[in-house]
């Protein structure tokens, strides 16, 4: 905001490769060290959006990035833009009036002053959502704190500005009702008492903006930091996992309008494939009824997870919402289908060493197998928790009918771990080859050996693992979704050991995925309600937090480059709740 900053100098700087120098003072003069500075060009290049708003298939277009840099120690920044233009700048600091300025040089040197935040309402809306939510009262219930961050966190922040905003209590009772038919499964008995501690939660913090938690201060790593983004599709779509390739390029898939993103980091140069569509193929899939009230829908197979085969590079898919792999081979351009008849919902891919494809069938309590030599499924059935919970698999496809035939979802019973649903969620393969999986409402791991096709299922001593991977010597890290933690289970003596978030507030925190860089032994872990990445350090223990540009931020699947670049997607559902409503690829450089 203009009137938020005086401009002491703005002098065009002839300096190499269009660097921005920016000096970040308070009204008093001293520097504000670890500043956000982001720059955006004025007129961006722009993936056209000409398909329904998005870009015609197989065009390539070029999009500029996004760039964002934080000061050092003397308030001091220099950032590189890519282009010769002019360009928009905003400014950011906790505490602090955001400075935006447009029109800006991009070989500029700015001397630039914030003024300090002094309203207590708006100094509450700087914070992330998890420090809204944390200040809520659940009445000292664990149980029903844990229900809301796993469940009303699902697929999106809770306690974000469009979250908290003024509800009566009828309507949170929609909120909950459209939360469960499109998918959520908070149990009958905490419904009821969740739409209480929102509807009356938040209008007190509204009231009493005072009481918001403060997340953790930026620290001093971030001035070596970079993040670089990328606006891919629109405010209806959901940027749900991505892919490195061995290529350099980066495949993100839109879950709810079927198209599959290509994007060169190096030049911004984008291409959008649309993913194959049968012959009598419903809007919604084997779910027709899901989605029916989303306002703009173009899925038929809803891609959600990729895998890069180490025989010949193709990438494998699952469309979420039919009984199929989609194979895309990244040089001729082309889609494969391979169709299977047992299962359903195939969730998270991986593939191993001898190119076998794995992946987990989350509504189906099964994990399957496609060999690529003969061309065949498998499936592996996992234990049920009971016989009402075999009992509750055996009318999937009863459910399933009814729901697409209009039945609202929140007519049926559920208990407090959603018997009937265990959810195999996030899978791995170890570097011994064996498959890891997890199974999120069923509070269980679980390990599948190709060589004896064995199956082993293992109880957590914590709720919800949600995604998980393996390390360099086998040990598996897994993200605890609504305990705010992540958990590395050592194969070898059965332990399990608790590494508590450094974004957490007062237990408020849903890691959605971590990856592992093996070559450096670091975990990388998404922070979804905080707007954040983190990093620890295996050997160490030591954390770093690096806090992303937009607030609702929710971050999914991580991929790790060679050179210790990492890559993940916003992928908010619905991106319109993003503070800009702009989902976009993200790129972080953590610098040291």
């Amino acid at each position: 905001m203009r009137n938020a900053v005086v401009a002491l100098a703005l002098t065009a700087a002839a300096l190499p490769a269009q660097a921005l120098q920016v000096s970040i003072r308070d009204a008093a003069g001293a520097p504000l060290p670890l500043a956000m500075v982001t720059l955006k060009a004025e007129r961006p290049l722009r993936a056209a959006g000409d398909d329904n708003g998005y870009p015609r298939e197989r065009t390539e277009q070029r999009i500029s990035p996004e760039i964002t840099a934080f000061a050092g120690a003397d308030g001091r920044v220099q950032v590189d833009y890519p282009e010769a233009v002019p360009l928009n700048l905003r400014v950011r600091v906790p505490g602090y009036k955001d400075l935006s300025q447009a029109g800006v040089s991009a070989d500029a040197t700015l001397e630039l002053r914030l003024t300090a935040e002094t309203d207590p309402a708006a100094l509450a809306a700087q914070q992330p959502a998890n420090a809204w939510f944390a200040a809520l009262d659940f009445g000292g219930d664990a149980s029903l704190k844990k229900t809301a961050m796993e469940q009303c966190s699902f697929c999106h922040q809770q306690g974000s500005f469009f979250m908290r905003r003024e509800r009566s209590e009828e309507e949170w009772q929609q909120v909950m009702e459209r939360m469960i038919g499109y998918g959520a499964r908070p149990s009958s008995e905490h419904q009821p008492k969740l739409i209480e501690v929102f509807q009356k939660g938040y209008t007190d913090l509204r009231q009493h903006p005072e009481k918001v938690l403060r997340a953790k201060p930026w620290e001093t790593h971030l001035a070596g930091a970079q993040v670089r983004e990328w606006p891919i599709g629109d405010p209806f779509s959901q940027m749900h996992d991505l892919l490195l390739h061995s290529s350099g390029k980066i495949y993100v898939g839109d879950n709810l309008q079927d198209r599959l993103w290509e994007i060169d980091p190096g030049t911004g140069q984008t291409v959008v494939y649309k993913t194959p569509v049968d012959e009598g193929d419903e809007i919604g899939g084997l779910f027709s009824g899901r989605l029916k009230t989303y306002p703009k829908l173009e899925t038929t197979a809803g891609i959600h997870s990729f895998a890069e085969s180490p025989k010949d590079g193709h990438i494998f898919i699952t469309p979420s919402l039919q009984q199929r792999l989609f194979e895309f081979d990244p040089v001729s351009k082309t889609f494969t289908t391979h169709y299977f008849d047992d299962g359903l919902y195939p969730h998270t891919v991986r593939i191993d060493a001898q190119d076998n494809v794995w992946f987990t069938l989350a509504l189906s309590n099964q994990v399957g197998r496609f060999d690529r030599q003969t061309k065949s499924f498998r499936t592996y059935g996992l234990p049920a928790r009971s016989t009402k919970e075999e009992v509750g698999l055996a009318l999937n496809g009863v459910v399933r009918k009814l729901m697409n035939w209009g039945m609202p979802m929140h007519w049926l019973p559920v208990d407090k771990r959603v018997t009937g649903m265990p959810l195999p969620y996030g899978i791995d393969v170890a570097p011994d080859g064996r498959v890891w999986f997890a199974r999120l409402h069923a509070d269980s791991i679980g390990v599948i050996d190709p060589k004896t096709d064995s199956v082993q299922v293992i109880d957590t001593p914590f709720q919800g693992p949600r995604r998980l991977r393996a390390d360099a010597v086998g040990d598996v890290w897994i993200a605890a979704f609504p305990e705010a933690k992540i958990v590395r289970y050592r194969p070898a003596d059965g332990s399990f050991k608790d590494y508590p978030l450094p974004t957490a507030l007062n237990g408020a925190e849903t890691p959605y995925s971590l990856n592992v860089d093996r070559a450096r032994q670091q975990v990388w872990v998404t922070g979804t309600a905080s707007d954040n990445l983190m990093r620890l350090d295996i050997a160490s223990g030591q954390w770093r937090t690096f806090p992303m540009p937009r607030k609702v931020t929710f971050t999914r699947d991580i991929e790790i480059a060679a050179d210790g670049r990492v890559f993940t997607s916003n992928g908010a559902f619905p991106s319109w709740q993003i503070e800009d409503g702009q989902p976009t690829l993200i790129e972080l450089k953590p610098g040291q």
